[in-house]
């Protein structure tokens, strides 16, 4: 590249500074590449060193140091807290025997640094615990949207960050720009996959009924050599491309096909749309609704105007709708129609009828004629009523 060349500077990193902690592996998603298999050369003169340069937690650093130094002492390392230049290290002694225990060590000055407590920390040096620190800060340029979707991952009060760890073995620490997690291998890549999903508009809780569904699958001894494809949910995407949105149509017209030829029918073809007739005359225009109303001078009605007849027509309707309401529940108190008692000359009158059917039908019965009876009894009762006036 000869001198007179400029460099060309992207200006969306103009402002970003290298942070020394943060390695090229993790990027690439490989938890061991080829840095971190090569056997240290424990006789080398110089040591091994991971700086770091963390301001924000010097004060913490400096108050658990000890607790730091001692845990390393157990695996025979040295450490230095460098306040100075803000920096840490970690260096194997004559006692290290565990050629890979000063990369464990490199991971805990790293976490150290992310912001996990020392208490957690230092689990790091046990064999069957290994870390993945997630980069978030790139995947997402409008930091809005940065923000919202990292806070999904940790969801409401937390519950969506205690479901991954619960369903994964790991910790798991948002921070930053930076996603920490420690725990097995395997739960690693799930945590992983969890997160850049969510940072790609995935919410994280479709990934966390899939590794629920996963557990019980696997309590099922059945189902070892079965493939779990038809047990998992399939998360379909909003939006798909032409050539997908055949393929897929092409593949619902195969099904069919097989199905119809299993129940011995004819294949079915692309289902295409019914012709429309073809008239000469033009269409009937729709009237507009701003022009063609019922008084045609409301188009030229002011803004204002327009709006205080719409309130108008508003008001007139719920008064009506009001008045509805207030008969259908003034239905409910009105009163049901009650007889009337039946006075003394009523009863006397119906028990009188009564009477005298009875006396028609027993005179019937001996083959008398029961008006007649009937006549003479009242002539009776007449004469001695008229008696009794006297």
């Amino acid at each position: 590249m000869s001198a007179d060349e400029e460099v060309v500077v992207n200006k969306n990193k103009a402002h970003r500074k290298d942070k020394p902690w943060d390695t090229d592996d993790i990027d690439h998603g490989s938890l061991l590449c080829e840095k971190t298999t090569r056997r240290p050369n424990l006789s080398s003169k110089s040591p091994l060193l991971q700086p770091c340069s963390p301001k924000y937690r010097e004060k913490y650093l400096r108050e658990v140091w000890s607790a730091v130094t001692q845990a390393l002492d157990t695996h025979f390392l040295a450490c230095t807290l460098d306040l100075v230049s803000g920096s840490m290290s970690v260096r194997t002694t004559r006692k290290t025997f565990d050629p890979y225990i000063i990369l464990k060590g490199r991971d805990l000055l790293k976490l150290l640094a992310r912001g996990v407590p020392v208490s957690q920390a230092v689990k790091i040096l046990d064999d069957t615990v290994a870390c993945d620190i997630i980069k978030i800060g790139t995947l997402v340029r409008n930091k809005e949207r940065f923000v919202k979707r990292r806070q999904r991952i940790i969801g409401p009060d937390g519950s969506t960050l205690k479901a991954i760890e619960l369903l994964t073995q790991c910790y798991v620490l948002v921070q930053g720009n930076t996603v920490s997690v420690m725990g097995p291998y395997k739960s690693l890549k799930e945590v992983r996959r969890i997160v850049l999903d969510c940072m790609k508009n995935i919410h994280p809780i479709y990934r966390i009924k899939e590794l629920m569904i996963r557990r019980e699958l696997a309590k099922d001894p059945k189902l070892a050599t079965e493939s779990w494809d038809r047990f998992l949910p399939k998360f379909r995407k909003r939006h798909l491309k032409t050539s997908e949105k055949t393929a897929k149509k092409n593949e619902k017209l195969e099904a069919k096909n097989e199905a119809r030829a299993a129940a011995g029918l004819p294949a079915a073809g692309p289902s295409k749309p019914a012709k429309k007739v073809y008239t000469p005359l033009p269409a009937v225009a729709t009237a507009s609704k701003g022009i063609f109303l019922s008084s045609g001078f409301e188009y030229f009605l002011k803004a204002h105007e327009k709006e205080a007849r719409e309130a108008e027509r508003r008001k007139q309707k719920q008064s009506e709708t009001t008045a509805k309401r207030q008969a259908e529940r003034a239905e409910a108190y009105v009163a049901p129609a009650e007889e009337a008692a039946p006075t003394v000359e009523q009863k006397r009158h119906r028990k009188r009828k009564a009477v005298e059917a009875e006396i028609v039908q027993v005179a019937e019965e001996n083959g008398v004629d029961g008006s007649e009876t009937t006549k003479k009894r009242k002539k009776k009762e007449r004469k001695r009523s008229e008696d009794e006036d006297v």
